[in-house]
């Protein structure tokens, strides 16, 4: 893992990242870390 947090310009993305992501999309913690589980499910699959 990178330095430092994603929203800080840093290189991991942390619980403060998913938790102000989920924020912004309106959502929950747990429905954001769902959300971003199953996109990158996908994108494994399709590659």
């Amino acid at each position: 893992m990178g330095k430092g947090k994603v929203s800080e310009g840093g290189g991991s993305l942390t619980e403060d990242d998913i938790k102000h992501m989920a924020e912004k999309w309106g959502m929950s913690i747990e429905e954001s870390k769902k959300n971003m589980l199953d996109l990158l499910k996908k994108e494994v699959k399709d590659n």
